[in-house]
């Protein structure tokens, strides 16, 4: 049977531009959807924005007619950046709420927790993380909104490596993210052909980590990779006097972050996918309506999470309002093209975004500037 791709991009748009024409909206049963994220704790630099984005494409939706002439509910739970009470909280959506589905957590952790309980409920569940422990692998109603680790790692060295012409790292990285992408970069250091000179970490939630930043400096490493939720590490190293360019991923790149690091945030590079200040032609509508609602601009995971509450609407237009979880899953697998991102949920890793998809962005001044550097 032919796969059908669910397209987000224009499936968006026909929605920002139809929702004005129906006043009235959305007022049949509402499909209940819950999502977990970090509103507080470490992590709020990533739950915030993903509440925003969350919330606007349920107003979008709903505003242009919902699901079927049913509204998206969502009903957002804050899991304080701890996977406990992220497991605690999906116990009580899906048990309680009777949710359809979860969108998120936004912590690797956290994202684990909730994973074995939907995965033994055959509840979809659209999480905030990459590919995880290789457990995930086995799970058949998990999917991925940001790209695997091992993929963000990629990016990090093509850029480094081919753009920057560096050999010699230096990484200051947490315990949490930062941990699991670092792993990945062991793994390739030896393709890529370079020496990390100091690798050195700290506990997620680090109010200083000037010691382990100072480490890093005194290798003398031709670049710094810097892997955290949090602006904490990035106004250390730039305050021990690295002064070399400093890489970072897609977990740092949030403005919440960089307002976090105050006069620090300079020429720091992010393989992302989506620079509110320039952004693709596909994305314009989604930063458009995005600013036109809360007066700033969007990041990846303000876009991806509007791609979340869009997924999940296409696979109960798809699968049906009363379609159980295991059938709102198998509706979920299929190419879709995204604000963030291309999609391929019927690949391995639940994401199927490939290399190709990042682009590069370049903070100056507190300010994301694209790069023309791509990855082929």
């Amino acid at each position: 049977m032919k796969r059908r791709t669910l397209a987000a991009g224009a499936f968006a748009a026909a929605l920002i531009g139809s929702g004005r024409a129906k006043a009235q909206g959305a007022t049949g049963e509402p499909i209940k959807v819950g999502a977990i994220i970090s509103l507080t704790g470490p992590g709020a630099g990533l739950g915030q924005p993903q509440r925003q984005g969350m919330l606007l494409a349920e107003k979008t939706i709903n505003a242009a007619g919902g699901v079927g002439g049913r509204p998206i509910k969502l009903f957002i739970e804050d899991d304080g950046s701890k996977p406990d009470i992220a497991k605690s909280k999906a116990e009580r959506l899906i048990f309680d709420e009777k949710v359809s589905a979860i969108i998120g957590p936004s912590l690797t952790a956290s994202t684990g927790a909730v994973a074995a309980l939907t995965n033994a409920e055959g509840m979809p569940e659209l999480c905030f993380t990459g590919l995880g422990p290789r457990t995930e692998l086995t799970y058949k109603s998990l999917f991925h909104l940001l790209p695997p680790q091992d993929l963000n790692a990629r990016a990090m060295l093509e850029y480094t490596t081919k753009e920057l012409k560096a050999k010699k790292i230096g990484i200051l990285h947490d315990t949490g993210y930062g941990q699991v992408v670092t792993n990945q970069l062991n793994t390739l250091r030896e393709k890529y052909g370079v020496e990390f000179s100091a690798i050195e970490k700290f506990e997620v939630g680090a109010s200083d980590v000037s010691a382990q930043a100072a480490k890093v400096r005194a290798a003398n490493p031709d670049v710094v990779f810097v892997i955290a939720t949090s602006a904490v590490p990035f106004r250390n190293a730039r305050q021990v006097k690295i002064e070399q360019p400093i890489v970072s991923a897609i977990g740092s790149s949030t403005y919440d972050y960089v307002r976090g690091f105050g006069e620090y945030a300079d020429n720091i590079v992010f393989p992302e996918f989506l620079v509110g200040e320039q952004p693709k032609d596909s994305q314009k509508a989604f930063v458009d309506a995005f600013r036109k609602e809360y007066g700033s601009l969007p990041k990846n995971f303000e876009a991806a999470a509007w791609d979340g509450v869009h997924i999940v609407a296409k696979a109960v237009e798809k699968a049906g309002p009363r379609a159980s979880g295991k059938e709102l899953a198998a509706a979920m697998r299929a190419p879709y093209s995204g604000v963030m991102a291309s999609y391929d949920f019927t690949k391995d890793d639940m994401t199927g975004i490939d290399l190709s998809s990042y682009v590069f962005s370049k903070l100056v001044g507190g300010k994301f500037e694209r790069l023309p550097f791509t990855t082929k």
